[in-house]
C-alpha cells in the first residue's frame, strides 16, 4: 500500500469520452504489447473482431458501447474500460504478500512471483478490476499494468500512444487543469463531468463526459481512500484466523512458487533440448 500523500506528478489517463470514436484502437494496441491471445468469445465475424464481453485474463482494456437518443436521433457514446490505478489502491491495501505495489510513476503494478492466489483484491476492488487465470493449472491475477516498462523509460502507455482523439496522458496536476480547462470553455458539452479525480481517493484515470455517469455503467464509488474501510475490516477478523490463515498462505506460497519454477526449469530444458537437436 502507497504511503504517499503527493500524487500531482503521477502520470494519469485523461479520457474525453466525447471524442472517443470507438475504433477499440487501445484495445488492440493493448493485446499486442501485453502479448494477450485472443478469447474464446472473439471470433471474426466479417465485420470485424467481435467486442469482448468483459475484462478477463486475455483483456486487460476494452471499449463500451452504450446507445441512446438524442433529439430524436440515435447516437452511441463509447468508454475505455481499464484498471483505475488509484492512489491509494485497496487491492494493494488487502494483499497479504504485498503482490501490488503503487509505483512512483503511478501504475499500480503486480508482482506475480509473490502471488499466493488468495484473490482478496479482487474482493477489494471497487471497479471490479483484477481477474483470475481460470483457464491454467497454476492460476495468477491479470490486470491492466499501466504499460510501466514503458513509462519507466518515458514513453506512454501502448494504448495512449494509439489513440487519435481521445486519450492524453500526462502529470495529474496537468491532466487536471486540462480537465478544469475544457469544463470551464465548453461547460454544456460535459453536463456531466469528471469521473476519477476524486472517486476512491482519486485515481490515474480521469474521464469527461456528457451523459450521466450511472448510464454508462460506472459504479458509484466512495470518494474516501479505500485501504481505511479495509483496515477497519481486517480488525474485525479474529487473530487466531489471521495467524492460521497467515501459516497456510505461507504454505501455500511455497508450493505455488516450487511448482511454477519447476514448471519454468521443465520449459527452459525443453528449450535447450530442442534448440540442441536442430545444431545436430
Amino acid at each position: 500500500m502507497s504511503s504517499r500523500k503527493d500524487f500531482s506528478k503521477d502520470k494519469v489517463f485523461l479520457i474525453d469520452m466525447t471524442k472517443c470514436t470507438g475504433c477499440r484502437g487501445c484495445q488492440v494496441a493493448c493485446k499486442q504489447w501485453n502479448q494477450l491471445e485472443a478469447e474464446k468469445t472473439e471470433f471474426f465475424t466479417g465485420e470485424g473482431y467481435q467486442n469482448p464481453p468483459a475484462m478477463s485474463e486475455y483483456t486487460f482494456t476494452r471499449i463500451k458501447f452504450r446507445d441512446y437518443q438524442k433529439n430524436g436521433q440515435n447516437e452511441f457514446a463509447f468508454y475505455k474500460e481499464m484498471c483505475m490505478h488509484c492512489n491509494e489502491p485497496a487491492c494493494a491495501s488487502v494483499c497479504p504478500v504485498g503482490a501490488f505495489e503503487k509505483t512512483a510513476e503511478g501504475p499500480v503494478i503486480y508482482k506475480a512471483d509473490r502471488c499466493i492466489g488468495c484473490r482478496f483484491c479482487m474482493i477489494a476492488c471497487p471497479f471490479g478490476v483484477p481477474k483470475y487465470e481460470w483457464s491454467k493449472g497454476l492460476p495468477l491475477v491479470k490486470k491492466c499494468t499501466g504499460c510501466y516498462s514503458r513509462v519507466k523509460e518515458g514513453m506512454k502507455p501502448a494504448c495512449a500512444a494509439t489513440c487519435p482523439t481521445a486519450i492524453t496522458y500526462g502529470p495529474r496536476d496537468e491532466m487536471i487543469k486540462e480537465a478544469e480547462r475544457r469544463l470551464s470553455e465548453y461547460p454544456d458539452k460535459y453536463i456531466h463531468k469528471v469521473y476519477g479525480m476524486d472517486q476512491a481517493g482519486g485515481t490515474s484515470v480521469i474521464y469527461l463526459t456528457s451523459l450521466p455517469f450511472d448510464e454508462l455503467g460506472f459504479k458509484p464509488v466512495t470518494m474516501r481512500p479505500l485501504p481505511g474501510y479495509t483496515w477497519q475490516a481486517l480488525r474485525l477478523v479474529p487473530a487466531a484466523f489471521l495467524t492460521v490463515g497467515g501459516g497456510l498462505s505461507a504454505i501455500s506460497w511455497i508450493n505455488h512458487r516450487k511448482d511454477r519454477l519447476k514448471k519454468e526449469r521443465e520449459e527452459a530444458e525443453a528449450a535447450q533440448s530442442t534448440s540442441e537437436s536442430k545444431e545436430d
